[in-house]
């Protein structure tokens, strides 16, 4: 019985008709064969496909080494001839080729291959490291092991498959076919790592705080709501960390942080998706100022961990070796419309709006009509790192007010090509300001805004027993991640964005 009738190349059927063909292979694998690949319990491997090309970079063409290797790693090509076969494996860090001929393993080992083992199975192999005529580093196969049988044929036409959708839904696949995304979420892991140790450095005590809470607080979004059986009662995924880790440092402990999962029932694009990463960190006796150095060190620290400081993103050429830019909102206003908001009211604030062609119900104060112009008329020019200061108190409930300018605040934004990266102030801990920006937030709340902020009658409680001036820092991780690796989109750094289920 033959596995392709007609001799048809797998690519040319459907993958429907492997999938059907490969599983009565391996049905008649374990009959004809008496052989289970999925029972392999374990497969010794002593060395990475990466370890065997540095370590035997050495070897000249026709030259073969007498130290055996024993590695394993999925078939990505096969080549089946005669008396020989080709073959290139793939492991989670390089790509070698394989030699197998019958006078070296034996007929019956290698019969079993040739019959057996199709592209994407998993393959545990014995050898030794040798260089062909063409200077191609190989391993000339002594003997060869089934570890687990593809099912699925590999994603070959993949290959410049421009259907993005595709390759997120089944990013398993998606990694199969193409290393570099593999390589990008490796970035994302060194990105973390050095956040933790720049952090760690600096005497930050890494903690965890709840994801599901009372109220969603820490930042003004729509929180997903889910419900509690056994205490009979509505919670709510977190939308931020702040105010749990602001509760630590209540608490005397000094300097923390937290990387985690947050949750925001809200649009999916290029730089938002609902589930998303964020680093929060607060350090007690600091101000803005002296997270602003921070973060300029973490984003340093972190380029320098998965290349260069140096990098381009969607063809900009960023530098992170040198100082980040400073611009007040109010001076990037003015800058980019003429507009003087320190001498404007807000009716005439609104006049402005509607000049300008900037949609607003028509009650907006003038602070709100500021940053609604920001956000059209200065973000997307913020190609280079800056940090946008002197944000209005009304879009600022958690930020110490700026005691020479008391209607703005001591915050920053850091923008990078025309995207919010971090957010940051000089924390708030007057508990008798704290409570007055919370009734103005449920006021907005009450007249329909569903991502203004709810009372949390026991974070004033916490800040009334006496916070520490406090400096605190937010940094989207994804959003960072996608600039350091050159991604144009947030599920490119995602590993399993989400997605609506194909009808």
């Amino acid at each position: 019985m033959t596995d392709h009738p007609s001799n048809i190349p797998e690519e040319m059927i459907s993958e429907d008709e492997i999938v059907r063909q490969r599983k009565d292979k391996l049905m008649r694998l374990r009959e004809e064969e008496n052989y289970d690949p999925y029972v392999h319990e374990k497969w010794d491997r002593k060395h990475t496909l990466q370890y065997i090309k540095d370590e035997y970079s050495y070897l000249e063409p026709e030259q073969f080494s007498e130290t055996p290797v024993i590695t394993a790693g999925r078939v990505m090509a096969l080549r089946k001839h005669g008396k020989a076969m080709f073959a290139n494996i793939a492991d989670e860090t390089e790509t070698l080729q394989l030699y197998l001929q019958l006078n070296e393993m034996g007929e019956d080992a290698y019969n079993f291959a040739k019959k057996w083992v199709d592209s994407g199975d998993w393959i545990g192999i014995t050898g030794k490291p040798c260089r062909t005529k063409t200077g191609e580093l190989t391993i000339f196969i002594k003997e060869c092991c089934l570890l687990s049988k593809a099912l699925r044929p590999l994603p070959e036409k993949w290959h410049g498959l421009t259907d993005m959708e595709i390759r997120y839904r089944k990013r398993y696949t998606d990694m199969i076919a193409n290393p570099e995304v593999r390589e990008v979420f490796r970035k994302r892991a060194k990105i973390i790592t050095s956040i933790r140790k720049t952090l760690d450095d600096h005497g930050t005590l890494e903690v965890e705080t709840p994801t599901l809470s009372l109220i969603a607080g820490g930042a003004n979004a729509r929180p997903f709501k889910t419900y509690h059986n056994t205490l009979a009662m509505s919670m709510y995924l977190r939308i931020a960390t702040e105010l749990y880790l602001k509760r630590l440092i209540v608490g005397m402990l000094g300097r923390v942080y937290e990387i985690g999962k947050n949750f925001r029932n809200e649009g999916i694009d290029t730089m938002h998706n609902p589930e998303f990463t964020l680093l929060e960190v607060y350090w007690a006796f600091a101000d803005y100022e002296d997270i602003m150095r921070l973060t300029e060190e973490l984003i340093r620290n972190a380029a320098s961990a998965v290349g260069s400081r140096q990098v381009v993103w969607n063809g900009i050429a960023l530098d992170f070796d040198k100082p980040f830019s400073r611009v007040s909102m109010l001076d990037a206003v003015k800058n980019e419309t003429g507009i003087d908001f320190t001498a404007v009211d807000d009716e005439k604030a609104r006049k402005y709006a509607k000049e300008k062609h900037i949609e607003i119900k028509g009650n907006e104060s003038r602070f709100a009509v500021l940053n609604l112009m920001f956000e059209e008329f200065c973000e997307p020019k913020l190609l280079e790192p800056t940090f946008v200061t002197g944000h209005p108190v009304e879009i600022s409930p958690f930020a110490k007010r700026d005691p020479e300018n008391p209607d703005y605040t001591h915050r920053f934004e850091l923008f990078i090509c025309g995207k919010e990266v971090a957010n940051a102030f000089s924390e708030l801990n007057d508990p008798i300001d704290q409570r007055w920006r919370f009734e103005e937030q449920l006021k907005k709340k009450e007249a329909g805004d569903e991502e203004a902020h709810d009372f949390d009658e026991d974070f004033i409680n916490a800040i009334e027993s006496g916070m520490p001036p406090t400096g605190g820092l937010g940094v989207g991780i994804d959003r960072l991640t996608m600039f350091l690796t050159d991604s144009r989109s947030i599920r490119d750094v995602i590993p399993f964005p989400a997605m609506k289920p194909k009808s």
